[in-house]
């Protein structure tokens, strides 16, 4: 069963738990605000700040797209099982969240290959009575193996949404196409897909610069254009929704972006530009500060 990850023995999470070098989950959380993380992703995470000091935008207008787009398919579209690949650390409005909200008996399978995200996985289980979730401890470059485990919580005679939200920029051409085929050939009509994916189309100075901060921590990082973020959706037979593939910040927008914490600017000034974050809106953004592109599309 993909609970059964969860079973994991304490003492061999811990030794796959590597600190000593940066992971995208966790970098992620940091940016998020999250407190799931070690120095080495601090470190990684500021470096990347340093090097686009508006990068964080990237970060929150994503996690905002998956709320939009979560909440489209489970209000508009009837969706009510989602594939979560790439999850990352639990944080507020989950995909099990949103889509319970709106649909109390939605499934979610969410599948991460961070240890850190399996050791605090239980919270990503916090079902309603009338919905389901698992977790299934994965890379992305098993498809198989997660369609296997998926299909025994979730019905792939039934429409599904597969997210792959700001992870397929970790993964090189050559396994990342095959792999969406693998993905979206096993699902049924009707299906939907939700990909975010970052490019140097927009601002390519910004994103060059936190590329070469996180390739020279070891991360595979491609920066796709927006032709070839369509070729997920195009050479797999997807019919993109509207208004296509966009920039994260222009998907939809429906004026409901989270607010930050409020904050004393005496305590903010104590704290590194890193920790600031986290008490930053994000409404001000404009076009010059976001490396993100976003679709959703639909397997007719």
């Amino acid at each position: 069963m993909p609970g059964d990850a969860l079973s994991q023995d304490p003492a061999e999470l811990r030794r796959r738990i590597d600190t000593t070098r940066a992971h995208p989950a966790r970098v992620y959380d940091v940016f998020l605000g999250g407190k799931d993380n070690y120095p080495v992703d601090r470190n990684a995470a500021a470096a990347a700040l340093a090097a686009n000091p508006r990068g964080y935008l990237d970060v929150r207008h994503n996690r905002d797209f998956l709320r939009r787009a979560v909440t489209a398919l489970a209000a508009e579209g009837g969706v009510r099982q989602f594939l979560d690949i790439g999850t990352g650390l639990p944080t507020q409005e989950n995909v099990h969240q949103i889509a319970q909200r709106i649909t109390p008996d939605a499934r979610v399978v969410y599948v991460d290959n961070d240890p850190v995200v399996l050791a605090h996985a239980r919270a990503l289980l916090t079902s309603g009575p009338e919905g389901r979730t698992d977790y299934i401890d994965a890379d992305l470059k098993e498809p198989k193996r997660i369609l296997e485990q998926a299909a025994e919580t979730l019905d792939f005679e039934r429409p599904v949404a597969l997210v792959l939200v700001a992870v397929l920029h970790f993964v090189e051409d050559a396994e990342a196409y095959p792999i969406v085929r693998g993905l979206v050939d096993a699902l049924p009509s009707g299906s939907r897909v939700v990909i975010s994916h970052l490019t140097e189309d927009l601002n390519a100075e910004s994103i060059r610069a936190v590329q070469r901060t996180f390739t020279e921590r070891g991360f595979t990082f491609v920066l796709r254009s927006r032709a070839e973020v369509e070729r997920f959706f195009t050479d797999n037979g997807l019919v993109l929704d509207e208004p296509g593939v966009v920039p994260a910040h222009r998907w939809r927008p429906d004026g409901s972006t989270p607010t930050p914490e409020v904050a004393d600017p005496a305590f903010l000034a104590t704290l590194d530009d890193i920790d600031k974050v986290r008490y930053l809106g994000i409404d001000d953004v404009t076009d010059a500060d976001i490396n993100i592109y976003a679709a959703t599309g639909v397997k007719p």
